[in-house]
């Protein structure tokens, strides 16, 4: 249900349809169209506002084919380590040395095979983008992130989640 609002709003942003009386319901039957209609829009937004030619669109598509599911997967393994590092911290007693500093250079070592993924794609970028192209890319997909953390926060709150997810320690 989440990833359907998610899609419901981000769609409606993108498309500048955010002050539309009533949006259609996303329902399993439309998700697959909806999906590939927001898929659509981005690369729309993202050609124009990044200024790429169709044959920079198309050599976009296959970077982003090959960086995204190793983005995706070392995110998911951050998220885990760092909901890991949470629970830990908030057990009851004191949390375990060790497994914390385990935690903490695990936490270390995805930060850096992010940022080697992220030069790799920046190197592969630059075969096909100008600097200033690869600069708008890079702050068009800050602004997405940025407003997906942003649909996605009441969730987190609403599952308790608090601003931080941290308690107190007395």
């Amino acid at each position: 249900m989440k990833g359907s609002l998610l899609l419901t709003a981000l769609t409606l942003t993108l498309s500048g349809a955010a002050n539309a009386q009533v949006a259609a319901p996303v329902t399993k039957a439309n998700r697959p169209a909806l999906e590939q209609q927001f898929r659509e829009r981005v690369a729309k937004l993202t050609q124009d506002r990044v200024g790429l030619t169709d044959a920079q669109m198309a050599k976009l598509e296959v970077a982003n084919a090959k960086f995204a599911p190793q983005l995706a997967q070392v995110a998911a393994q951050e998220r885990e380590t760092r909901r890991q590092l949470r629970q830990e911290m908030t057990a009851s007693g004191q949390p375990n040395q060790q497994k914390v500093s385990d935690l903490l250079d695990a936490s270390l070592q995805l930060q850096k095979q992010r940022i080697s993924i992220v030069e790799s794609e920046q190197k592969e970028l630059a075969r096909f983008m100008t600097p200033v192209q690869r600069a708008r890319y890079i702050a068009l997909q800050q602004q997405f992130r940025r407003r997906a953390q942003e649909l996605d926060r009441p969730n987190a709150t609403q599952k308790g989640m608090g601003q931080r997810g941290l308690k107190k320690r007395p």
